[in-house]
């Protein structure tokens, strides 16, 4: 019985400090950069006008950007904060977590930050280094393509991400499922993203997931792409 209600404080002490984190990552958001800056981190600039990507709104862009975007680099910093001011001697579940809301933080950030890398006026092929994998590892361009779309509409309705990553364990390129910002390969570099949680695509496409994975496939842009292969393939 003690057990019990050893677990049930716990529990409510760690929603307690979620709440206290939530709250904190609103506030915040009102003054991202301040708070960033404070932590090492600054939220980077849509790296184009988001007038100009074919198929996506402006509106839709700018707040997947300033609100979701911009909040998880703003809850990093908050909660970062939170972990260095932690007394050692603190309970366990404090430490889990405040730690694993510091993995989906910054993973959300570094996902965010490439999934606006990839994209641009669409229209563009991979560079001649990537293709050449590309084709070793799928078999072509286009099954790459066909299974990477595939899998974004597969997750619509649900919530997740669909990366291209290079593992230099596998020694190849993966099309890569991934949940929760956290379930990632151990070795990836992130070369392609496409995010599916609803806030990417609901403002202009509602329940239509699928419709928003063309659209998306449609502006692709792989200079970033190419850039990050070549830093990961260097070695």
């Amino acid at each position: 019985m003690t057990t019990g209600i050893d677990r049930r404080t716990a529990l409510a002490a760690t929603l307690t400090a979620g709440a206290m984190l939530a709250v904190q990552g609103c506030a915040t958001a009102q003054q991202p950069a301040a708070v960033a800056s404070s932590r090492g981190y600054q939220p980077q600039p849509l790296p184009f006008d988001p007038k100009m990507i074919p198929g996506l709104s402006e509106r839709l862009l700018v707040s997947h950007h300033d609100n979701n975007y911009v909040g998880a680099v703003s809850r990093l910093g908050a909660i970062e904060a939170q972990v260095a001011q932690l007394d050692p001697a603190a309970p366990g579940f404090m430490y889990n977590g405040l730690k694993r809301e510091e993995l989906l933080a910054m993973n959300s950030m570094i996902l965010h930050e490439l999934y606006f890398a990839s994209l641009g006026k669409g229209g563009g092929r991979p560079g001649a280094s990537l293709a050449t994998q590309i084709e070793k590892d799928f078999g072509s361009q286009q099954k790459w393509r066909d299974q990477f779309a595939a899998m974004g509409k597969a997750l619509g309705g649900g919530s997740g991400w669909v990366l291209l990553i290079w593992s230099p364990r596998a020694g190849k390129l993966v099309n890569q499922w991934a949940a929760d910002h956290t379930m990632t390969i151990a070795d990836g570099r992130g070369l392609i993203a496409l995010d599916m949680y609803e806030h990417a695509y609901h403002m202009d496409f509602g329940a239509k997931a699928a419709v928003y994975v063309d659209a998306y496939m449609g502006a692709l842009d792989w200079a970033n792409a190419d850039t990050e292969f070549a830093k990961a393939t260097a070695a």
